[in-house]
């Protein structure tokens, strides 16, 4: 039998979850914890693929203290635009502390803090998800690696599961499951950071099928800084840094909150070096001993960071280090869409970070939480279906959208490697992504738009391409998401910035909701009631 015609596997499952990495894995055991049987596919291999697998990572872990609680759930809130909602912060603050506790319980070997006892503030990615996904295995799930979802399956009654294809064996399978969690994690468009390979807006794609809405998806201008020869994105290591012009010149401001935007004006127009010359040596052994994986590009170079310059750039990481996602409506983190949840960087972080967030703390407790909150709440829905919930006659979604779960061999439509292209030229750069404005979004989605309907009309593969036609349409879909919010927030708002619009507008303190695939639409949500200044100037 050849590859194309592999017979393909169907199974059944209470809940099925896309997406290894540590949402997935925690919504998986969440789920089977409940009774559900499982299943979880992932894109590569459950606990090496995605981005925190590969790295160390912070979390926001703050202990069940009343004023240090109040002063973490603060420390952001304006940065954030004022946009995220204590009841959600103070959840994933509780669920959070539980969940670390508990890795610790299984056998995570935190280090010793000066008190004596375990110091929960960071996880290394390779330990912490080696331990995931045997708690996985040990619940019971069965895992299907290297098996991305290409479509979901739905009826009158919601979403019934998925299908998809393995890449090892080119062998189809179909999933039918009473409830989907949708934990793909968010895009980066391709752009080489650290463990993003595999995030290319799937599960958006996927979601947005089902009749699923977005929110926050203006705040998606995540841009890391990196050494110009690494994709190591650890941007919280340079606050020991001193940036400097070509010519030696210290660039002033560069380092401070804001710095990134004097960052990406000058790279605009010359090169930038950095040096980590303000950390001490206790700071120099800490780093190493936190991020290994930092230092490696550095030492294979001979390059001694905190005595030596070296040109930096600033990688773009979009909605995996920004705060947009898949709109959830209810603390189970359930969607719109009967039956579908979404968890981690696929989900909205707004709730958490309003329109600012960066690499780890809030994005990986959120996470852990939001993994075991939709595990849970789509194993309690599925278990209420009853026993006719895999009779359902499901079929295929991608048909709402018109993008082929496949490329097409045709030499005379666009290919998979020409569209990667064209999309990146419209989010990689500075002044069409970072430096907004209205000019600048409506002709970049004048572009995407007319690039959308040549996708409808089929992709061929490129040879040697491991990116499908799914994921061109997801990077693309995505992108216009972006820029229709970024349009429709007139504002300069967190991590979104209007050259426009500089300042905050209070009249728009407001979340902007989106969906639709052939025409994008974006509409405001109401604003979070958190008792601040912002609300008195409205009021």
């Amino acid at each position: 039998m050849s590859k194309e015609a592999k017979e393909a596997l169907k199974l059944q499952a209470d809940v099925l979850v896309i997406g290894g990495g540590p949402a997935g894995a925690w919504a998986a055991i969440a789920a089977a914890g409940q009774g559900a049987s499982v299943i979880l596919v992932d894109k590569g291999y459950c606990g090496t693929s995605g981005a925190t697998a590969p790295s160390g990572t912070a979390i926001w872990y703050v202990k069940p203290e009343e004023q240090a609680r109040e002063n973490a759930m603060m420390s952001r809130m304006d940065m954030g635009g004022n946009l995220a909602e204590r009841p959600w912060m103070q959840r994933v603050l509780d669920r959070t502390y539980h969940n670390m506790h508990q890795i610790r319980d299984w056998g995570y070997p935190f280090p010793i803090d000066e008190t004596g006892g375990p110091n929960y503030i960071s996880v290394q990615g390779p330990e912490y998800m080696r331990l995931m996904r045997k708690r996985v295995q040990k619940a019971g799930v069965r895992i299907l690696d290297h098996s991305p979802a290409l479509e979901l399956l739905s009826d009158s009654h919601g979403v019934a599961g998925a299908s998809g294809i393995n890449e090892q064996t080119r062998q189809p399978w179909r999933i039918e499951a009473a409830a989907v969690v949708i934990a793909t994690g968010g895009c980066a468009f391709l752009s080489k950071a650290l463990g993003t390979n595999v995030l290319t807006g799937d599960g958006y794609l996927m979601a947005g099928e089902a009749g699923a809405e977005f929110s926050g998806m203006e705040f998606s201008t995540a841009y890391a800084i990196v050494p110009y020869f690494s994709p190591v994105t650890k941007t919280a290591l340079y606050q020991f840094a001193t940036f400097y012009y070509e010519d030696g010149r210290v660039i002033e401001g560069a380092g401070s909150r804001r710095g990134r935007s004097i960052i990406a004006k000058t790279l605009l127009k010359e090169p930038v070096y950095a040096r980590l010359d303000k950390a001490d040596e206790s700071i120099r052994q800490s780093m190493r001993k936190a991020q290994p994986n930092f230092f490696l590009s550095f030492d294979r170079l001979k390059i001694d960071p905190f005595t030596d310059k070296f040109p930096v750039t600033l990688r773009f990481e979009g909605t995996v280090r920004g705060t947009g996602g898949i709109n959830i409506v209810d603390e189970t983190c359930a969607t719109k869409v009967p039956g579908l949840y979404a968890a981690g960087d696929a989900a909205t972080r707004e709730l958490i970070c309003g329109g600012f967030t960066g690499g780890g703390s809030h994005n990986a407790a959120w996470a852990m939480s939001s993994g075991y909150w939709s595990g849970e709440g789509a194993a309690q829905f599925a278990l209420k279906q009853g026993t006719n919930r895999f009779n359902r006659n499901a079929r295929g979604l991608s048909e709402f959208s018109g993008v082929s779960t496949q490329a097409d061999s045709s030499k005379s439509k666009i290919s998979t490697d020409e569209v990667i292209r064209l999309v990146q030229d419209e989010v990689f750069p500075y002044d069409r992504n970072w430096f907004r404005s209205e000019q600048g979004l409506t002709a970049s989605l004048g572009r995407l738009n007319q690039l959308w309907l040549e996708i409808k009309q089929g992709v061929r593969a490129d040879e040697g391409s491991r990116v499908g036609a799914r994921e061109v349409a997801a990077m693309t879909a995505t992108a216009r998401w972006m820029y229709e919010s970024g349009l429709a927030r007139r504002e300069t708002r967190g991590m979104h910035v209007r050259t426009d619009y500089p300042e905050r507008d209070a009249a728009q303190h407001y979340r902007l909701i989106s969906g639709g695939l052939d025409q994008v639409w974006v509409k405001p949500h109401t604003a979070p009631n958190n008792g601040n200044a912002e609300e008195a100037v409205q009021a």
